[in-house]
């Protein structure tokens, strides 16, 4: 454990000086902000409330923006101290290819994590200063969605870690990585539409349309945030969704848990394997 958090430490130290974590950071931050002022006049004629309006518009965000961000962290993480050589010098030490692919994964996950808060709190932060009334409710959603985009980070982390260890080089770690981030992002959901235009419920009935929706994490975090609380969703023109689904917040929870540690055990399998 303590050769993990000794790698953690390092991979932490190294992000928090290195200029793309301060971009995400100010990045995360200038678009919370900037969805959190376009928020607020429409919140006021719908009578939802403000946080409400930046949790709906945050989640979309957070799909599009935090797994690129993720995979771009951790695509080379193993493939790319393989080329520069420094990897054959940490296994020099003590340490077991499974503590370098724990650690890693733990100081790019708290890296991202610190990036998604600071980023996101200034959304919160700036509602608290323009004096708007926010009940604990609206509270409660938007720490679950700060918590679960941690989360989907985490998942996407692991699914770089498993590239960059089955990757030869990082050029093709990249091209898969982008790759992967499409397919999840923007091609499983429209091929899952025109899967139900065509099937016309005939085959893709509720438990499997639920199945198919845990099997990509960006769905799972989708329904978690719009559809688990009733003042989101009803906003989020999910209300319907939310009382039929039959998918409870604790299981979408636990989807977006298996998509962390499912890939990180493959990845520290492919990189126990691997020749350098």
């Amino acid at each position: 454990m303590r050769t993990i958090l000794i790698i953690a430490g390092k991979e932490i130290r190294d992000g928090l000086r290195n200029r793309w974590v301060l971009a995400t950071t100010l990045l995360l931050a200038g678009l919370a902000l900037s969805l959190t002022f376009l928020g607020a006049a429409p919140s006021g004629a719908t009578g939802a409330q403000p946080l409400d309006v930046v949790i709906v518009s945050l989640s979309s965000l957070t799909i599009f923006l935090l797994p690129l961000i993720a995979l771009l962290i951790a695509h080379d993480a193993v493939v790319g101290e393989v080329e520069r050589g420094t990897m054959l010098l940490l296994l020099s030490y003590p340490v077991g290819r499974s503590q370098v692919i724990l650690g890693k994964f733990a100081g790019q996950v708290a890296v991202l994590g610190f990036a998604t808060f600071v980023g996101y709190g200034a959304a919160a932060a700036a509602l608290l200063a323009s004096g708007a009334e926010i009940d604990a409710t609206s509270w409660l959603a938007f720490a679950a969605m700060i918590g679960s985009s941690v989360l989907l980070g985490a998942a996407f982390v692991a699914i770089g870690q498993l590239i960059s260890a089955s990757s030869r080089d990082r050029g093709t770690a990249a091209g898969i990585a982008v790759g992967v981030w499409l397919v999840f992002v923007l091609i499983y959901d429209m091929g899952l539409l025109g899967l139900m235009v065509m099937d016309q419920g005939r085959t893709v009935t509720g438990p499997v349309l639920n199945a198919l929706l845990l099997a990509n994490p960006t769905d799972a975090y989708r329904l978690f945030n719009l559809t688990g609380f009733a003042n989101v969703s009803q906003f989020a023109g999910m209300a319907g969704l939310a009382g039929s689904a039959a998918v409870s917040p604790s299981l979408l929870l636990g989807a977006l848990g298996a998509w962390a540690l499912a890939p990180l055990a493959l990845a520290t399998l492919a990189f126990s394997r691997r020749e350098l």
